[in-house]
């Protein structure tokens, strides 16, 4: 077909055009940015608010707690209700996986260690605000923070909606931080008025966001970097072309940035959904957006599921659906994914909108170093140990003093021999 919506790639060429997470020339004016705010605080988050019209001059930067409840409380009825089933489900998967992660106490000789498991105290959530609204975002991350036990917990939005509030009050956060780009992200780490210093600054943003994250990381710990949404369909000839169209349309409408991607083992299967794309986006009001990245986005043929697997791993995606017949049996072959989708009814839609696993995802190749947001991003894993009395275990006090001059630090050895 000339001129096809979604172009054959070879993986050699993704991996060359695969955009940065951060631009060095952004990466500039976020310093400044955050200097500005470090200097001037709440006057500087004021300036760029109003600069970049997210709020005017008499409007507050906060929104109150019972200010939030107010606007879930003038929801239509049936819109409350599903904003909170969603939310519930959000929280039972998170607090499913608060409660596998417990407590260490072993025993050794005079005495014992272990672990604990305890949340920090303070978090600061961001929910885009720009081109869509992420009400779903708010959830992911508050609803996981607040699960996890943390005490204070703070989401910045620009331009807040009504749907947005909302979903902050479902939330139990303590209040909305209403402003969002680079300030918001400093505003939420440092501190502002009465959103308290953050010990962590996690959710999903434009690439001002993602900037300003990197540069306060360390000093504030962040979740991750994340970039443009990405999508692998991996397909077979028993896959169904409507659905693989409407699943890449579904990320490709997130940015011109997106990555789209089809890993096709059956050549047949290509020009069917090249045929779907075309019918889809007939009448899809982000059309224009998801042909410019469908433009960037491709199929990559491959024989065999192996290889498909192969290249999958290479790409390492934040999401990857997988649209093939006995789809199980080829997940031990994949090593490397923010969220994996098994099997065609498993749309990846429903990681977005709230199953309950969490949409906050590696992009960019690095969910091959970790995984999507979680309540591990809010808890801290803190050892300690209790040696109760005279030091009978010989071996541990000359295999500490011996390795302490090793190392050239004869107070450490020292230290050990005196007990």
């Amino acid at each position: 077909m000339s001129n096809p919506i979604l172009p054959i790639l070879e993986l050699n060429h993704l991996s060359k055009e695969r955009p940065s997470v951060i631009s060095i020339d952004i990466l500039k004016e976020v310093e400044l940015i955050l200097e500005q705010v470090r200097a001037l605080g709440e006057e500087a988050i004021r300036n760029y608010a109003i600069r970049f019209n997210e709020l005017n001059s008499e409007q507050s930067l906060y929104i109150t707690r019972d200010e939030l409840k107010i606007h879930l409380e003038s929801l239509d009825p049936d819109d409350r209700e599903r904003l909170e089933r969603i939310g519930r489900r959000i929280r039972e998967f998170a607090q499913a996986q608060r409660n596998s992660i417990t407590p260490l106490d072993m025993d050794i000789p005079d005495g014992t260690m272990g672990h604990r498991i305890d949340p920090v105290h303070s978090a600061g959530c961001y929910a885009p605000g720009g081109r869509y609204p992420l009400p779903s975002s708010v959830l992911m991350t508050a609803v996981t923070a607040r699960v996890a036990g943390v005490d204070s917990v703070w989401v910045a939005s620009p331009r807040p909606t009504p749907i947005t509030l909302a979903a902050a009050a479902v939330a139990d956060v303590d209040g909305l931080l209403a402003v969002g780009g680079a300030h918001a992200i400093a505003g939420l780490a440092w501190g502002v008025g009465p959103v308290p210093p953050s010990d962590v600054v996690v959710g999903p943003g434009n690439i001002y966001v993602t900037t300003a994250k990197k540069l306060i990381a360390g000093t504030v710990a962040i979740d991750m970097l994340a970039g443009p949404s990405e999508l692998v369909v991996i397909a077979d000839k028993s896959a169904n072309p409507a659905w693989i169209a409407a699943d890449l349309l579904a990320q490709a409408e997130h940015d011109p940035e997106a990555m789209p991607i089809l890993i096709a083992m059956d050549t047949d299967l290509i020009p069917a959904v090249e045929t779907e794309l075309r019918n889809q986006l007939v009448n899809l009001s982000t059309a224009d957006t998801a042909r410019l990245a469908l433009s960037k986005g491709g199929v990559i043929i491959c024989p065999n599921l192996i290889e498909a697997a192969r290249v999958s791993n290479a790409i390492a995606p934040e999401h990857l659906q997988l649209s093939v017949s006995d789809a199980s049996d080829l997940v031990p072959y994949l090593k490397h994914y923010g969220a994996l989708f098994i099997g065609e009814n498993s749309a990846e839609v429903f990681g977005d909108y709230g199953i309950g696993p969490n949409h906050v995802l590696p992009t960019s190749g690095t969910a091959k170093a970790r995984g999507g947001l979680s309540v591990m991003d809010f808890l801290r894993v803190r050892t300690w140990i209790h040696l109760d009395g005279p030091i009978l275990y010989r071996e541990l006090v000359e295999d500490s003093a011996w390795l302490a001059r090793q190392e050239g630090l004869e107070a450490h050895a020292r230290a050990a021999e005196l007990r």
